[in-house]
């Protein structure tokens, strides 16, 4: 049974970059894995891609013959594909049905959260046999903005209701967080979503006194739905990679054992934020003497054979 993820996000929230860290982890751990780009305005993609939209229409072609701009041109892209479904299924059954295939989506909002193409084709992926989760990325600085983490709140609790899938929200970037300076509350107010009434103060502050209910209201529903946490993500890390990917693991059942150090929010606070230059300088030493041990063994792999070359002489 195939299983995989929907990545969706913002532009610039990091799904091609995640999509190329997960490859990187994966192929590590001799998992299989593909990544397919959804997105036709995307001609930079990092990662091997398994199978490439542009294979069968482009954001630019669109543009050129039906006069729209790039919002329109994408929503007439993924209408295509869905009308093609049948081009993507074909090259997935290519894959094999013991695959884990990454599906990344273009960045524009209402893909995930209003249009119904990409449903209709997440629909048609499940008929396929895929179990998925949507991974929906968010820039982690967005969090140090009570008016911007409302918006995120929001953003993702209307992809969670309109993909209608397993669902994973993820603070990526998170450890360049501390560039933005000390956050209000703790790491975990904001992943667990706590009590949000406490963010009042902050809101009436930034905003008109005629926006006071507005806020309140976007509050309570928020808290009325109770669906909305965060994972947190820094790309470059693996034991933030596995633990992400064990999560996501769970909620797809996917096999998957696999832990990392840090699991709790309070160990990644204090590993990005609190203690941030203390485990930067950590890791540089541990790096530096995994790097001399690989030389010694390098060098002594050297100093044998040359042993053997002697003995043969």
């Amino acid at each position: 049974m195939p299983f995989g993820e929907i990545v969706c996000g913002s532009p610039g929230s990091g799904k091609s970059t995640y999509c190329y860290g997960k490859h990187q982890l994966f192929t590590a751990l001799s998992r299989p894995i593909s990544i397919v780009n959804l997105d036709p305005a995307n001609d930079n993609i990092p990662y091997p891609c398994a199978i490439d939209i542009s294979s069968l229409i482009t954001l630019k072609d669109v543009m050129e013959e039906h006069g729209l701009g790039p919002n329109g041109g994408m929503l007439y892209c993924m209408e295509y594909l869905d009308e093609n479904f049948d081009w993507l299924e074909e090259r997935l059954r290519d894959l094999g049905g013991e695959a884990y295939v990454l599906f990344d989506l273009p960045g524009q909002v209402e893909l995930s959260t209003n249009h119904e193409s990409v449903k209709r084709i997440v629909e048609k992926l499940g008929k396929l046999g895929f179990r998925l989760a949507a991974v929906h990325l968010c820039d982690a600085h967005y969090i140090t903005d009570a008016s911007k983490y409302i918006s995120v709140l929001l953003l993702s609790l209307r992809a969670m209701l309109h993909l209608e899938l397993p669902h994973i929200n993820v603070l990526s970037k998170i450890d360049l967080i501390s560039q933005y300076g000390e956050l209000e509350f703790n790491l975990d107010f904001y992943t667990e979503v706590q009590d949000l009434s406490y963010l009042q103060n902050s809101l009436s502050s930034s905003l008109p006194p005629r926006f006071a209910a507005l806020n309140m209201a976007m509050i309570s529903l928020v808290e009325d739905y109770s669906l909305v946490g965060f994972e947190t993500l820094a790309v470059e890390d693996k034991n933030s990679m596995i633990n992400l990917t064990r999560t996501i693991d769970r909620a797809t059942g996917a096999a998957g054992e696999m832990k990392g150090v840090r699991s709790d929010v309070r160990d990644v606070q204090e590993r990005w934020l609190d203690a941030k230059e203390e485990w930067d300088a950590f890791e540089r030493r541990e790096w530096r003497k995994e790097g001399e041990v690989a030389a010694r063994e390098r060098n002594g792999i050297r100093e044998r054979r040359g042993g053997d070359v002697r003995m043969d002489v």
